[in-house]
């Protein structure tokens, strides 16, 4: 009995081995996945939050701050404290608010009884003006930026924010964790990534589970509050351009849906530093053809500290990883500043100090769903050499509103050394979910009549030859796209040593935990590392 009693046993631990082998995500180190397409679903539209949901209306008074928002510095010693103070107004006339009524100040400490440290910082105003009769303007509340200086790594700091000058004008006590020291031996334990997120009943579900997974940090890739879906009279429309575009004489925005979407991220953005980056939602144009007014006031960016001196793309170090975030929607050409600076930084990077180098930004280069496809071609044609050849492991990107993720490629090619590229544009957008794959015979846009974003530069890039011919519309799955689907959701990696980091997608409709894509991602240094300008120390 003793006997068969332990051969039983023999046999059910055979099993579980057995079945949780079989469960280990799969590893790139293997080499390519083959292809998975999830067939097309039809998630219909989403709906906005309205401006009567509790979530997004005004809930303090006075010069109370509201839009609480953390973001990292360059370092993990340093860290933004932004929010707003006053209310915005609408009209014909308006009249901005003096952003020196009430100072910029945040106390800070390692107890919540204890806010010890004191920071100042800047204020502003912007406007978004429309010289259009009929049209409403807007000026917005009092913007405030606060860098604190001089943190301990890995260390939850509690803090307040306002004017302490004035009464009732400091915020309640909140608080961060800062990032790990940068050094190869420690990492973030999970980073949320997440695109397009807008403010709809999908974008409550998204921002549910990617709580519900607790991340330690949020990239967000773009397309943040789709103010531009609306006329300036706050009507709304999945399609501006299909519903508005021949009868206003210049792309309208709402701009109260970019605070409604501040209110409504305060209690995740106030405690969870988000680093953002610009999307073709973002533009924005206004009075004297001026741009990302509200995106450029609204968010702290790393810029000055990591000397790109712009908003539109910046650095910074989370523990072991150099994270750049990259602009699709200014000049990206060889010859643009963004490119010079983005040569001078990948040069400075130290591998044997930050051994990963993770890449974002809006627009996809590899995506096979015909919405967008190829749509930045140029930025692909202008910028993959060089991150190639400094051996960049990952890059995420949205804009497309499904999700996919491409085997490690380059110039259209499977290349082992090439990073993995990672589109989670299903955040949960006003506009229709991307349904449709670029691989329907004779279906496929024509690259040449797709818009590519290019700020200031031509793209001379011939579409009738090489890898990237025009004429690709492929029958099939391309061998470099690895998993696609079209739900909303979000991604979080947790990058676990040197060279391994796991990749998980969820999808809205699953249970919380629940994983609807994973693999571990594997660096190999002494094979990709070796036309960089420091070689990791393996």
């Amino acid at each position: 009995m003793r006997r068969r009693g332990s051969l039983l046993l023999l046999a059910a631990a055979a099993v579980v081995v057995a079945v949780a082998a079989e469960a280990a995500p799969a590893s790139t180190l293997v080499g390519p996945s083959r292809p998975v397409t999830v067939p097309p679903r039809d998630r219909g539209h989403a709906v906005d939050l309205p401006d009567t949901d509790p979530r997004v209306q005004r809930r303090v008074k006075g010069w109370a701050p509201e839009q609480i928002a953390v973001a990292l510095s360059a370092a993990p010693s340093s860290a933004w404290v932004s929010w707003v103070t006053g209310d915005f107004q609408m009209g014909g006339d308006v009249r901005p608010l003096d952003p020196a009524t009430v100072a910029s100040v945040v106390r800070y400490g390692i107890a919540a009884d204890s806010l010890v440290h004191h920071a100042t910082g800047d204020a502003l105003v912007y406007s978004q003006l429309y010289p259009f009769e009929g049209l409403l303007n807007y000026t917005s509340g009092i913007i405030h930026h606060v860098r604190l200086q001089g943190l301990e790594p890995g260390t939850e700091y509690f803090y307040q924010c306002g004017d302490p000058g004035i009464p009732a004008a400091m915020s309640d006590v909140h608080a961060f964790r800062t990032m790990p020291a940068v050094g190869p031996g420690s990492y973030p334990e999970r980073i949320a990534v997440v695109g397009d997120l807008g403010l709809t009943y999908n974008t409550t579900s998204t921002v549910d589970h990617m709580v519900s997974n607790q991340p330690d940090l949020v990239l967000l890739v773009g397309d943040v509050s789709y103010a531009n879906l609306y006329l300036t009279n706050g009507t709304g429309t999945d399609c501006y351009s299909c519903s508005f575009a021949k009868s206003t004489p210049i792309h309208e925005t709402y701009q109260p849906r970019w605070d409604y979407w501040g209110r409504y991220m305060e209690p995740v953005t106030s405690r969870i530093p988000m680093m953002v980056v610009e999307g073709n939602h973002e533009v924005e144009k206004q009075i004297d053809n001026k741009t990302f007014a509200s995106y450029s006031s609204r968010f702290a960016f790393p810029s000055t500290e990591s000397g790109s001196f712009s908003p539109f793309y910046y650095s910074f170090d989370a523990g072991g990883i150099h994270f750049i975030m990259l602009a699709a929607y200014a000049d990206y050409s060889n010859s643009g500043e963004q490119y010079k600076w983005l040569e001078k930084d990948l040069a400075k990077v130290d591998r044997s100090v930050t051994p990963w180098v993770i890449a974002g930004w809006h627009a996809p280069w590899y995506s096979t769903f015909k919405t967008h496809y190829r749509e930045v071609e140029c930025m692909r044609v202008a910028m993959e050499e060089l991150l190639y050849t400094y051996a960049v492991d990952v890059v995420f990107t949205g804009h497309v509103h499904a999700y996919e993720r491409s085997n490690r490629v380059f110039n259209y090619t499977l290349d082992p050394c090439g990073p993995v590229h990672i589109s989670v544009g299903d955040g949960g957008n006003r506009e229709k979910m991307a349904t449709s794959y670029a691989d329907e015979p004779g279906r496929c846009p024509d690259p040449l009549s797709t818009p590519d974003h290019i700020m200031g530069g031509f793209c001379a890039f011939n579409f009738t030859s090489g890898p990237a011919a025009g004429s690709f519309c492929w029958d099939r799955q391309p061998d470099y796209s690895a998993y696609r689907e079209s739900s909303f959701g979000h991604g979080i990696l947790e990058v676990k040593n040197e060279t391994h980091a796991l990749w998980r997608w969820h999808r809205n409709q699953d249970l919380y935990g629940s994983v609807g894509d994973e693999i571990y991602i594997v660096r190999e240094p002494d094979k990709c590392l070796l036309n960089s300008s420091r070689i990791a120390y393996y």
